[in-house]
């Protein structure tokens, strides 16, 4: 299978924006061992701004513009040369893209950024996408990896969309204030009452569970599944991958 793989800030980082080491390395053996058993991997990370605010010895998440560009330098530097590191050990080349809105919008730009996705995976590497965030502005900027993850599924063809965060999936209640809320296995249809059951936004990253509705609307209309569930198990990537249930599966739609 064609398979994209989101990491939230959340699953990457300490609540201090520091490196989640353990977890990190878990994920790139488990996520290498997939590549080795014959799926394509593509990767869209997270975390360049949460790192940098912990490099930095920042309080927090930066609220001006400068600030966080700032922090994604310096953390994106840090993130790819870990990735590079795990998966080297593992016999893996890793390839990074940076886009912008305008990469998604221009229709010449999409292109060269689809072709030079297509051309990775024909070299057998593994790209790793992320918004380029020392760039972006309001007027340019995708948002959040939620929908750049479900843009780059729909983009190369993926069959498996996969959203690792801090949450086990897509609960009828927030799980957080309601004890007897429970966890929806499986979507089939997107529906207004579906959209409504969001809650907010992390510390450290952009995302919210609408953010991954809205992503999940885009990947099950390209005929791509989506699953939600937490990232604090890497191991849940065997059991994703071989169908089995996991957090929550959205269906891709039928044509």
């Amino acid at each position: 299978m064609r398979i994209v793989i989101k990491l939230g800030t959340s699953t990457l980082a300490h609540a201090t924006g520091r490196l989640n080491i353990r977890r990190i390395e878990h994920l790139c053996r488990v996520m290498s061992d997939l590549k080795n058993s014959g799926h394509e991997i593509i990767l869209v990370s997270s975390g360049a701004i949460g790192m940098g605010v912990g490099k930095l010895g920042l309080g927090g998440r930066p609220d001006d513009i400068a600030a966080k560009q700032a922090a994604a330098a310096v953390g994106q530097c840090e993130l790819m040369y870990v990735y590079d590191k795990l998966f080297t050990e593992y016999n893996h080349t890793v390839g990074q893209i940076l886009i912008t809105g305008l990469d998604i919008e221009n229709g010449e730009r999409r292109v060269n950024f689809e072709n030079t996705l297509y051309k990775l995976l024909e070299f057998g590497a593994l790209p790793i996408i992320n918004e380029n965030d020392t760039v972006s502005t309001d007027e340019i900027e995708i948002g959040d990896n939620d929908t750049l993850s479900a843009i780059v599924a729909s983009s190369i063809g993926a069959d498996l969309l996969i959203v690792l965060s801090d949450i086990n999936g897509l609960y009828n209640k927030n799980p957080k204030t309601c004890p007897d809320a429970e966890l929806i296995e499986v979507v089939k249809e997107i529906t207004p009452e579906i959209t409504a059951l969001s809650d907010g936004k992390g510390v450290l990253g952009t995302g919210g569970m609408a953010t991954k509705i809205k992503a999940a609307e885009l990947a099950t209309k390209s005929g791509c599944d989506m699953v939600i569930a937490n990232g604090a198990e890497p191991e849940l990537l065997y059991d994703i991958v071989e169908g089995k249930s996991v957090g929550t599966r959205f269906l891709k739609r039928d044509e």
